[in-house]
């Protein structure tokens, strides 16, 4: 790989190279306390052709390649309960066709429907505006999988739902699709499903997007005129939106970004140099009106007073409100007990004076005479007959505090219903709060008095102070009076600057999608003049089979013998299918294909994005129970990273390759960028670095 000491020249190469397709930056997961970040670029601000993300299990490795991959369109997101909570978006610094881009996606409960794109780097001081990009449809124009394969060039592909039938139904080419080429997540490495066999559509769609790839599919000239038409029209509407845009920035007399941004700078100065002359002005008219010092100290002791009498007087004007109500509750409980005791003497239910059968008058009271009523004559039990309180009406239990009432067991009732005590305790209580309002209301009146005249004191002295201090001031208010105007003048420049330079930035958009459909369309004439010399579909093969089969060698791979690939892409060993193969092997001949695949697109210069993913390369080959017995003495680990490493110096200059692995060799600690420990006491812990529980 290219080191920060090789000349300068090799750098430039590079450079070029990288100007090729999309490049991986860095990753930032905007967090709700603070940002997760992974940085891809090397110490010449390139993107590292080889970056490994190493550590221990479960510290979020994985959840790197994921983030990358939900940046570039997948639908879902790491679902990992830390990241729930601590993360609100991932932002994704890339360039495409070398120019640096951010892309950046919402990260919750459900994921996003859209992905917002600008130009620009993280960490930009000057953040230009983002355009938002459908995830679906793929192929609308508006979509970020057509902004990816528009870099890739491959945009408005289509792809036939059943390959063999001239006929038949198509499908926009998704950058998704192109995905498959460029990340072996942990689970294609050894499932036998290497090829999506267990997709039918999948499968099918995988031999396409390679056949695009690589400009070997069928009916290519034809496909390429279909697309040369769909982007002149593209570009057609595209010119005529920059025209229009362009007119009216002419017909507002903005200017170019040259003077505009002039103007911009201009304003800021004056705006800076104004408020410089206004805190000069205002020292001046405190010094010279230092001499009215103490009449300020009159005035504000003054306002002090006026506020203070003015809040005991909102006080007492609130309490005699709420006494107000109180007391006419008091004055007709008062009623209400008189009335009580005027109906008790007029309406008493426990004198029986006149027999209830003949109505004559009784000759004596009604009485318990020998354990009988002396009415009824019904018999009383003999300890009812003792009890004198149970035969107290039941009204007497339940109000007592409006009296009492005995009845003894001669049945003659014993004093006066009472509610004296309640009615010379109710009548208190109401002269109380009634002379209590009555004081208030005369405080009232003072209190209103004396703010009243507090008010007219801090008036006066108010007026005095102004007297005494205009003619020291007044000099001072028309040039500060103008220097406000300037300042809402330059803040009015500076507004309007900064509203041209936002809309140049879309002209420049506009511009460039202009730039770069003509580009395309260029791009695919010359393919339309070239179709007849293209590399047959066979020879590409066979590429890919040598170069799978070299690859294999050089990591040692135990009994090697007919190794290749079939037409249909399936990889072979021994001469059967790689699903044959055990888990180990598996996972090295999942290795080798994909690279096989991406190291002759880049070579041959098809429409490869130019990055690779691996998620753990050491899969069934490390240390452990699942350590594959056939490959435990003869592959080793350092060949793979010393084949990748060679490629990439190599043939392989400008291409970039991310890997994810638990215990990198230590020949590839100068391609760790990040090395999470699984352990607090060695930050960082993991991906969410502060998440160590």
């Amino acid at each position: 790989m290219t080191s920060p000491g090789q000349p300068a020249a090799a750098d430039e190469t590079d450079q070029m190279a990288q100007d090729r397709g999309i490049r991986i930056r860095k990753l930032r997961l905007n967090g709700v306390e603070r940002p997760y970040e992974i940085d891809f670029t090397d110490t010449n601000d390139y993107s590292r052709t080889l970056s490994v993300v190493a550590g221990a299990f479960s510290t979020g490795k994985t959840s790197v390649l994921e983030f990358i991959d939900y940046c570039l369109g997948a639908k879902n997101h790491p679902p990992h309960p830390e990241i729930r909570r601590k993360v609100r978006s991932a932002s994704l610094e890339v360039t495409l066709s070398g120019a640096p881009h951010v892309i950046e996606r919402s990260v919750g409960e459900q994921p996003s429907a859209h992905a917002f794109v600008r130009a620009g780097r993280l960490g930009d001081i000057d953040i230009p505006p983002a355009e938002r990009r459908l995830l679906k449809p793929t192929g609308d124009p508006r979509s970020l999988s057509s902004l990816l394969l528009s870099h890739c060039g491959l945009e408005g592909v289509e792809l036939r739902e059943a390959p063999t039938k001239a006929d038949s139904a198509t499908d926009p080419l998704s950058f998704r699709d192109l995905m498959s080429l460029c990340y072996l997540p942990n689970e294609r490495l050894d499932d036998k499903n290497l090829l999506f066999e267990n997709t039918h559509m999948k499968r099918l769609k995988l031999g396409q997007v390679v056949d695009v790839v690589f400009g070997v599919h069928d009916d290519k000239a034809v496909e390429l005129g279909r697309r040369i038409g769909e982007l002149e029209s593209r570009l057609s509407r595209a010119r005529a939106d920059y025209t229009a845009a362009e007119d009216f920035l002419f017909e507002n007399n903005f200017g170019n970004r040259i003077d505009i941004e002039g103007q911009l700078d201009q304003a800021r100065v004056r705006a800076r140099s104004i408020e410089i002359e206004l805190s000069d002005v205002d020292g001046q008219i405190l010094g010279a009106s230092t001499f009215a010092e103490r009449l300020r100290e009159r005035h504000r002791a003054a306002s002090g007073r006026a506020r203070r009498t003015a809040m005991i007087l909102r006080d007492r004007e609130t309490q005699v409100r709420r006494l107000i109500p109180l007391r006419a509750q008091y004055a007709d409980d008062v009623s209400k007990l008189v009335m009580l005791a005027e109906a008790h003497e007029l309406f008493d239910p426990l004198r029986v004076q006149v027999c209830p059968a003949c109505m004559n008058a009784l000759n004596g009271a009604v009485s318990i005479d020998g354990g009988h009523c002396s009415l009824c004559r019904h018999a009383i039990p003999i300890n009812s007959a003792n009890t004198d309180a149970d035969r107290v009406p039941p009204s007497a239990h339940d109000r007592p505090h409006h009296g009492t009432s005995t009845v003894h067991a001669h049945g003659q009732t014993n004093g006066q219903f009472d509610v004296s005590t309640e009615l010379r305790a109710t009548r208190a209580r109401l002269r109380e709060i009634t002379a209590y309002i009555d004081d208030l209301e005369l405080e009232i009146g003072d209190r209103r008095a004396e703010y009243e005249q507090a008010r007219e004191e801090e008036r006066q002295l108010a007026i005095q102070l102004d007297e005494s201090t205009r003619h020291t001031v007044t000099p001072f208010l028309s040039q500060r009076d103008d220097l406000m105007r300037r300042k809402q003048e330059s803040a009015a420049v500076v507004e309007r600057t900064r509203t041209g330079i936002r809309m140049l930035d879309g002209l420049d958009r506009r511009g460039t999608a202009v730039t770069r459909l003509q580009t395309q369309v260029e791009v695919l004439r010359r393919e339309r003049d070239e179709a007849n010399i293209e590399p047959d579909r066979d020879l590409v093969i066979h590429r890919i089979s040598e170069r799978y089969r070299e690859i294999l060698t050089s990591w040692r791979y135990p009994k090697i013998d007919q190794a290749f690939i079939d037409n249909k892409l399936v990889p072979h060993m021994r001469g059967t299918s790689y699903r044959d193969a055990s888990s180990g092997g598996r996972t090295l001949i999942s290795m080798a294909w994909a690279l096989a695949v991406f190291e002759i697109a880049w070579e041959t210069g098809a429409a490869h994005p130019g990055f690779m993913m691996i998620d753990s390369p050491q899969k069934n080959l490390g240390q452990g129970k699942n350590r594959d017995a056939e490959f435990a003495d003869s592959v080793a680990v350092d060949g793979v990273y010393r084949h990748l490493n060679t490629w990439l110096d190599g043939s392989g200059a400008g291409a970039q390759i991310l890997i994810v692995d638990n215990a990198p060799p230590a020949m590839a600690d100068d391609d760790v960028v990040v090395r999470f420990s699984g352990r607090a006491e060695h930050p960082p812990y993991g991906l969410i670095s502060d998440e160590v529980s």
